[in-house]
């Protein structure tokens, strides 16, 4: 077998190995796949350094463009109580230590859906989240809710962390968090860097899973979001948990936490 068909049948190989993974995650990146790949690459007998991977990626069209990742929808033009920033100079060191919380629009057929999510900071797992197609406080409280029911730990002291929009300070909510046991934390300006990681996790799941495309109905986004979600807490390598999933960064907790304050005129990637 000549040089070039031993390349052509071993690029095809390796597009087979993409495949997959680029179905369940559009927007996977270079790092997360040569790593994902290893063990296929050896049964294969393809013998490939992380480089060489990056520009075959470049050569067959396969490297992820950027895209602008933040949308502000926050209204915090009301006259509820706006909680402190409790995340300034706070130190990261564990899982189920600080909660952040945001809300995202997920366009239907005939209307628009709001997903809240709820994720632990230093293990970027999101514990909680609710879908519906409206933005009472219902919405967030449901999410929280299902975001203590899944802690693993018993941590005192636990803060949420959110913007000042009104379903974060109204009294209902409060309420019910100090029910938790959980102190209420929020953004004192409008920039995406005072809740970074709940911003960037909004835009994972909605540029690499599919969910900031024109979805059918609403039954259909609860399944796509479900699905997402599994899929990133527990497949999905992130840069910033030196590339561990969440779910195991959540279990394990021997990362460092990683700030992204130094960071704002790039890119943020986790």
């Amino acid at each position: 077998m000549n040089k070039q068909k031993t390349q052509d049948l071993q690029a095809e190989k390796i597009k087979e190995l993409i495949t997959p993974i680029r179905q369940k995650m559009a927007r996977y990146g270079a790092k997360k796949l040569y790593l994902d790949i290893q063990d296929d690459f050896q049964q294969n007998d393809i013998k490939m350094g992380r480089d060489k991977f990056f520009h075959f990626l470049r050569n067959h069209d396969l490297l992820i463009k950027k895209t602008k990742l933040y949308h502000i929808t926050t209204d915090s033009k009301h006259g509820f109580y706006k909680s402190k920033d409790l995340l300034v100079n706070l130190e990261i060191k564990h899982a189920e230590q600080v909660f952040v919380s945001d809300i995202t629009y997920i366009k239907l057929a005939s209307q628009h859906a709001y997903l809240a999510l709820v994720t632990d900071v230093y293990s970027k797992k999101i514990m909680g989240y609710k879908i519906d197609t409206n933005m009472r406080v219902q919405l967030v409280k449901d999410a929280l809710q299902m975001a203590v029911k899944n802690r693993l730990y018993n941590n005192e002291n636990l803060i949420h962390h959110s913007d000042r929009g009104m379903q974060y300070c109204c009294p209902d909510f409060a309420e019910f968090a100090k029910s938790k046991n959980i102190i209420l934390s929020t953004t004192q300006n409008s920039s995406p860097y005072e809740n970074a990681v709940a911003e960037r996790i909004n835009g994972i799941l909605k540029h690499e899973f599919g969910l900031n495309k024109t979805i059918p109905n609403l039954k259909t986004a609860q399944k796509m979001v479900k699905q997402a979600i599994e899929i990133y807490n527990n497949e999905r390598r992130h840069c910033s948990l030196e590339m561990k999933t969440p779910h195991f960064a959540h279990l394990n907790q021997i990362h460092k936490y990683k700030s992204y304050k130094k960071k704002k005129k790039t890119t943020l990637e986790v």
